[in-house]
């Protein structure tokens, strides 16, 4: 008895149906995200130019460097490894002099210090504290401190770094100058974190 087979051509004609049930569930996944994908409108005073973006991204990093200073201590009394207490009193006294050189920014931009809450630095230290929260005393919330530091080293870098890019393309060498330096003061923060972590403290908390 001859045994039935399927012709090419069905063949064919199935995978592109196959096909085309994919390519339609896409693009109405496509169609959905574009619905609900909306232009924001800008608020009344939103930045116009390049030099008011900059000067709105002041004021946010100088609420958040104001912010952390408070922050710091309680972070240094939770700790329990002395090199991480060291670590963060010393950053204490650096960003209180970040803090004056924002001043001395706004200064040479001929402006008065202006701080605007910032709301990333506002949720990486209430995430700060929520680990310090749910950690025990010792090298595990240790870890859990130098975890929550870093991401706001990182977040720092990031915002230097770009006003740091702002200032140079708007010739505010006075600003670009005090912003490098703030920034080579960060990325050295969060290189020592690293090896804070490294130094079997990673390993205590296993």
């Amino acid at each position: 008895m001859a045994t039935a087979t399927k012709s090419p051509a069905k063949k064919t004609t199935t995978k592109k149906v196959a096909e085309k049930k994919t390519t339609e569930k896409k693009t109405a996944g496509k169609s959905s995200a574009s619905a609900s994908a909306k232009k924001i409108p800008a608020k009344k005073g939103a930045a116009k130019e390049l030099k008011d973006l900059f000067e709105d991204g002041l004021k946010d990093i100088y609420w958040a460097e104001k912010a952390l200073a408070k922050a710091l201590p309680k972070m240094q009394k939770n700790a329990t490894s002395e090199k991480l207490k060291t670590a963060i009193a010393d950053h204490l006294m650096e960003t209180e002099k970040q803090i004056t050189r924002l001043e001395d920014c706004f200064a040479a931009l001929g402006k008065k210090a202006q701080a605007k809450k910032c709301d990333a630095m506002q949720g990486l230290l209430d995430e700060g504290k929520g680990i310090m929260e749910e950690t025990k005393p010792g090298s595990v919330r240790d870890a859990g401190i130098i975890s929550a530091a870093q991401k706001v080293e990182h977040y720092e870098i990031a915002t230097y770094g770009t006003l740091a890019a702002f200032a140079k393309v708007l010739k505010e060498k006075e600003c670009l100058s005090l912003l490098l330096k703030t920034l080579e003061e960060e990325k050295k923060c969060d290189e020592l974190l690293t090896k804070i972590a490294d130094t079997n403290l990673n390993e205590k908390a296993k």
